[in-house]
């Protein structure tokens, strides 16, 4: 492949092709899962240079694999064989100027959600998105996974905020569906088409995302819950006092508490008394006669008085309410620094999360006995991240991890739920896919890539699996 490394070179200089032996950054996913030593690493600058890669690509018979922060818990942005080109987009991260009149804005895939946040600070818009990893996360592999995030509740997933996008197809044909209108039937909404196709049908070079009204006020609440039955009833409450108000309802557990604090320097309890969960609760209003002090307050004093909340508290400033979030956002890292782990990312109907706690807890403590489980996520929308490290003294998890990922997934779908709420498919599922879900479902995935990917070009193995 020395020829396809000088093309590149000669397409994209020095700093846009990265050689094999310097690929390391790039080369393994964040969970140090997947990943093989690519042909090397793409780094184009613009639309035009993303679609003669894959051109220059396709002719050689070479598998291009996509890569935005790689922040994916799939796999998905990394090679599953030797033999590829990565294509990174980090170069590509121009920010237009925001569209104040019509509330959009036009940004190129490298963009990094922390930067997009800056960037509209004091115009009184803002972009609704919030992820543990948006200091890494790319606007491109946002929506290549459809990302969801603790205000999803609130705001929707990705696809909810993509009004258009441009594309580059296998064949480096470039798609410009680059319109900033909510309304265009005109068809198959393509759009959503590449929203959660993980790389597997197009490249995302380019999207207009719909910007939301920044509240004039916000308010956060953590609330110490006794048991896993009080969070469903809190929530409830919740939904019925603050309705439109409410921006995000999280959840945590102890086990995750405790493991935060011990592996993450800084975190401080806020509390007076400990219990099984905590509920982060927000609200926000882009009026101040809104009373959202009292809303919260209220349901904070009747939890307590059915024995549901047993402490609780108000962020006075955004310095607590910060410190507030960090206790629910650093719960992936600080179990990752505690060495093996299995992440489920789960979800199932609000209602049902405390039969899905119940029972997925028996279910895993009778694959493996003393398996520590931490399960933490989106009250709001029944998100369940419930993750597991082995038990205490042991290293892992004596080969049975694909049976907890079965029993898991399994049990999900009998819930009238989904073993992939919002990390996506990558590598990692894809199998279990095939498994759990419809023929017809499968099938269906497997026409779509072959219509846009002939060749099977685009990130093989991922999503989709042919023989």
């Amino acid at each position: 492949m020395d020829v396809l490394s000088t093309k590149l070179t000669a397409l994209l200089g020095p700093k846009g092709w990265i050689d094999p032996e310097d690929c390391q950054p790039w080369q393994r996913d964040w969970l140090d899962q997947y990943g093989e030593v690519p042909l090397g690493v793409a780094r184009p600058k613009s639309t035009a240079e993303v679609a003669n890669v894959l051109r220059l690509c396709r002719a050689e018979g070479v598998p291009v694999v996509p890569q935005g922060g790689n922040t994916g818990l799939v796999g998905a942005g990394v090679l599953g064989e030797p033999g590829g080109v990565i294509l990174s987009l980090s170069r590509m991260n121009t920010i237009s100027s925001p569209d104040l009149s019509g509330g959009s804005i036009l940004v190129e895939a490298g963009v990094i959600l922390e930067q997009l946040h800056q960037s509209l600070e004091g115009i009184g818009l803002m972009f609704p998105m919030h992820l543990g990893s948006e200091g890494s996360a790319q606007v491109g592999g946002l929506v290549a996974t459809n990302a969801g995030g603790s205000h999803a509740f609130r705001y929707g997933m990705m696809q909810e905020f993509v009004l258009g996008l441009e594309v580059v197809l296998a064949d480096g044909t470039v798609w410009n569906g680059l319109r900033a209108v909510q309304k265009d039937n005109a068809g198959y909404q393509l759009r959503k088409l590449f929203c959660g196709s993980e790389g597997t049908l197009g490249i995302v070079t380019r999207a207009i995302l719909k910007l939301s009204a920044e509240p004039k006020q916000q308010l956060t609440a953590l609330l110490a819950v006794r048991d896993a039955s009080g969070l469903v009833k809190l929530a409830t409450k919740l939904r019925a006092e603050g309705g439109e108000f409410l921006t995000a309802m999280e959840f945590f557990s102890d086990v995750g508490l405790d493991i935060a604090i011990e592996n993450i320097p800084g975190l401080v309890f806020p509390l007076q008394s400990r219990a099984s969960f905590y509920v982060l609760v927000e609200a926000g209003s882009g009026s101040m006669q809104v009373p959202l002090d009292s809303i919260l307050t209220e349901v904070m004093e009747w939890g307590i008085d059915e024995g549901i909340v047993v402490d609780g508290a108000l962020a006075v400033s955004e310095a607590q309410r910060a410190a507030f979030w960090r206790l629910r956002e650093e719960q992936p890292e600080g179990q990752r620094r505690l060495g093996a782990q299995l992440k489920h990312d789960i979800s199932v109907p609000p209602g049902q999360l405390v039969d899905f706690l119940d029972r997925a807890n028996n279910e895993c403590s009778e694959i493996l006995g003393a398996v520590r489980i931490n399960a933490f996520g989106h009250l709001g929308d029944g998100n369940v991240h419930y993750n597991l490290s082995p038990p205490l003294g042991q290293r892992d998890f004596s080969g049975l991890d694909n049976e907890f990922v079965i029993k898991l997934g399994r049990l999900a779908t009998l819930m009238g739920g989904s073993f992939a709420a919002e990390h996506g498919l990558g590598r990692s599922k894809t199998a279990l896919a095939d498994c759990l879900r419809d023929s017809v479902e499968r099938n269906l995935m497997g026409c779509v890539k072959k219509a846009l990917d002939v060749e099977m070009q685009l990130n093989p193995g991922v999503l989709v699996s042919f023989p």
